[in-house]
């Protein structure tokens, strides 16, 4: 099945203005990440410690009622989402400091309880982390990052070579900044779903753009074409249709869960939409060119 045939796009020539693009997403990204070490990003509870309480109320309730109830106890900045039609209540507080550490799930529910007599709820679920566990989650995950970064590195210098390496790596942390700056910006919570969708989609751009790379190494053996320039427009060309078809059934996979996955998946599942755009934008207009400026438009072989 191929919905595009015989394409002739000149993605080289539009390097320049990808280039420029692109370096706006990544300044906000780096700006995002900056915000983030320095604590002022809207981080969950998994990454920043706090609780989280998922109730299921019988009738249906009043958010301004119990932010009223939460605030009289002394929970100001409480966060509160709503299930509509479900009557759910997900409650977050977060920690302000070695006060917050004790556990505050149980005296919260018990306070809803006696201030809503009339409409009991069930507890689904309950999540409390300390701060110092939040920082060491967010540590492990960035040092995460970085090893999958090598381990990206290290397997397409291995399996291409070196510079292949590099500009995948680049690609992959192109779009995880992206992510993160486009999170940062609309101050949508990031947790370790918000973590394992950034990984998910560092999996999915890498496949894409090897791909690619498969595609460049056969042709430049094949020598049809007399620059690394030509080669990169032929080869993105002729694997087109494949990244159309791969994205867009993936892509509409990802728009079903988030319609449909709730509000605890809400996030994860745009993240991951984000990142089937983003990733499949690099893997034709940031890892190839930056292969190509890097090695230049002379025709060496590419090991095999």
């Amino acid at each position: 099945m191929e919905l595009v045939k015989g394409t002739k796009i000149d993605f080289m020539g539009m390097k320049k203005y990808t280039f420029v693009f692109s370096g706006l997403l990544l300044l906000l990204g780096l700006v995002g990440t900056v915000q983030i070490y320095r604590g002022q990003a809207n981080l969950g509870i998994d990454l920043a410690g706090g609780t989280a309480i998922q109730m299921k109320f019988q009738k249906p309730f009043s958010m301004g009622e119990i932010r009223s109830i939460l605030a009289k106890a002394g929970h100001v900045g409480a966060s509160l989402q709503e299930a509509s039609g479900e009557n759910i209540l997900l409650l977050k507080l977060g920690a302000l400091g070695k006060e917050e550490e004790k556990m505050v799930a149980e005296p919260v529910v018990s306070l809803l309880r006696q201030s809503l007599p009339g409409n009991p709820f069930v507890v689904e679920s309950v999540s409390e982390i300390g701060p110092a566990i939040g920082h060491k989650l967010r540590r492990d995950a960035a040092l995460a990052l970085l090893i999958s970064a090598l381990a990206i590195i290290i397997y397409l210098a291995w399996r291409f070579e070196f510079k292949f390496g590099v500009a995948a790596a680049v690609a992959t942390f192109h779009d995880i900044l992206v992510i993160v700056g486009i999170f940062w910006a609309l101050g949508i919570e990031m947790d370790l779903l918000f973590i394992t969708a950034l990984l998910t989609i560092g999996g999915y751009s890498l496949t894409d753009t090897v791909v690619v790379f498969d595609r460049i190494r056969e042709n430049i053996r094949l020598r049809k074409k007399k620059t690394f320039s030509e080669v990169i427009n032929q080869s993105v060309n002729e694997v087109l249709s494949r990244t159309i078809i791969t994205s867009l059934t993936t892509f509409v996979a990802v728009v079903a869960l988030l319609a449909f996955g709730g509000i605890v998946l809400r996030d994860f599942s745009l993240a991951l939409a984000i990142g089937i755009l983003v990733g499949t934008y690099s893997s034709i207009f940031v890892a190839s060119p930056v292969v190509a400026l890097w090695r230049g438009e002379k025709m060496t072989d590419v090991k095999r």
